[in-house]
């Protein structure tokens, strides 16, 4: 990595620049620094180059294919091409189908292979060696905050794909990285007071967890809401991502006294998982003179299509779903079934929203530089994207909207028919304090 040109006395001069914007009362987020200059992977030609890194292999790869799909119909739309999508719905947007800032946009794709050594070496490579000035993507939390790390260390604008672990905004978060996708608290939050309903308050848990900080969290915020109506917890394991074979920890849930088994498991590890827990006949079970349940807190098509039938009637909850009626969701449901042939995912949603809400923001901000960039983003309010109004919070860099609680359809009319949405949870019910969470998100201003 090269030196940065400019000194600590430029630096100095840009946060008092900033500071006296504040003080007086301007948005800082439409100007451009004087001493901006020098940045890493600045265009000089009449393209910008966007790094994609995605599961292309792995547990989560089917995840990882439809959001790469998702990113290069975003790169369509900006250039230009196509029906333009939420480039239509989006509001407010300084985006006119020209690129961005009148450049092509470009891009180059990685495999993180869920791994965090592997995605940050992908991400590193574009960065470094193919001129990406934004990198985007990832369907694993472990992976999003590791490039995430690395693109503050960079500093190189990480524009989060699929990643629910409340420490990518929390403990983890950095000034460098923002995320769309909602996170495992709001889950629990949202999911919670319809379990209560459909399941009583007189129920006890047995969780089985996917290893690394999605799990953790995701178990943490599902306890805490459960127990909150009045469940017992009976027994917390941790499974390894990948495993494949769950027999050996299914086997002990049958005599454990539990009543609902919640699995806090993604992509192919809940398929496997929970088709394996109706194979040893949980659903058909009684406990505790109940009828057994299961409960899959985090819910995409894609994992309910993998599923199958032992999908029906599970509950959980989900970032997007194509069937929503709003104008934004359904122009992106046109252009993604128009292009594929099928409905996308909700890691095919963030993704491709991320896309724009960045190239939105370097045309409000006027400029690639990051520190500007970041500025245009925080605290940034737009509609038009699916899930109502949303806000990209600034304290944290988490975007709040309205959450969808689901449930496996018991009578599909189609292939893709598979999720029903039983609530669309308003963002008041799942907003908190963005100090809960811990966490710093560091200086705007990275030595390169």
């Amino acid at each position: 990595m090269t030196e940065r040109k400019d000194g600590p006395s430029r630096r100095r001069v840009l946060k008092g620049a900033a500071a006296g914007l504040v003080t007086a009362g301007v948005a800082p987020t439409i100007i451009t620094s004087a001493y901006a200059q020098e940045y890493r992977n600045k265009p000089t030609g009449d393209s910008v180059t966007l790094g994609f890194n995605v599961p292309q292999t792995g547990a989560y790869a089917d995840e990882g294919a439809d959001e790469l799909r998702a990113f290069e119909l975003a790169v369509e739309h900006l250039n230009g091409e196509g029906d333009g999508g939420m480039l239509n719905t989006m509001q407010p947007s300084s985006l006119t189908g020209s690129g961005i800032l009148g450049k092509k946009v470009a891009y180059v794709t990685g495999d993180t292979q869920t791994k965090s050594d592997a995605a940050r070496a992908s991400a590193k490579r574009m960065i470094e060696k193919d001129g990406a000035l934004m990198i985007s993507g990832g369907s694993s939390s472990g992976v999003a905050i590791a490039v995430q790390g690395l693109c503050q260390e960079m500093g190189t604008i990480f524009m989060a794909g699929l990643t629910h672990s409340n420490d990518t905004t929390g403990k983890d978060k950095r000034r460098y990285g923002f995320r769309h996708f909602f996170n495992a608290y709001m889950s629990g939050a949202a999911l919670g007071p319809v379990l209560g309903e459909e399941y009583g308050t007189d129920r006890r848990a047995y969780h089985l967890t996917a290893d690394y900080t999605w799990g953790w969290t995701q178990e943490e915020s599902m306890k805490n809401a459960t127990e909150a109506l009045g469940w017992e917890t009976v027994e917390t394991v941790k499974t390894p991502v990948g495993a494949g074979d769950f027999s050996q920890y299914i086997t002990p849930v049958l005599n454990s006294g539990a009543d609902v088994l919640i699995l806090n498991h993604y992509g192919r590890d809940m398929v496997n998982s929970l088709t394996q827990a109706v194979q040893f006949g949980l659903r058909d079970r009684q406990a505790n003179g109940k009828d057994f349940q299961i409960v899959v807190p985090l819910f995409s098509r894609l994992m309910a299509q993998g599923a199958g039938d032992n999908i029906k009637g599970i509950l959980g909850s989900t970032n997007w779903n194509w069937s929503l009626q709003d104008a934004g969701s359904q122009a992106f449901v046109k252009s993604f079934g128009a292009k594929y042939g099928f409905p996308p995912s909700m890691a095919a949603h963030t993704c491709y929203v991320q896309t724009l809400l960045y190239a939105d923001a370097c045309e409000r901000a006027g400029t690639f530089n990051p520190p500007d960039v970041i500025r245009a983003l925080e605290g940034h309010k737009f509609d038009g994207m699916g899930n109502g109004a949303t806000e990209y919070r600034a304290e944290d860099h988490q975007c709040f909207k309205d959450v969808l609680v689901v449930r496996g359809s018991e009578n599909p009319t189609s292939q893709f028919d598979l999720l029903n949405v039983v609530k669309q949870v308003p963002r008041s019910q799942v907003e908190y304090d963005a100090s809960i969470f811990g966490g710093e998100l560091g200086p705007y201003e990275v030595s390169m």
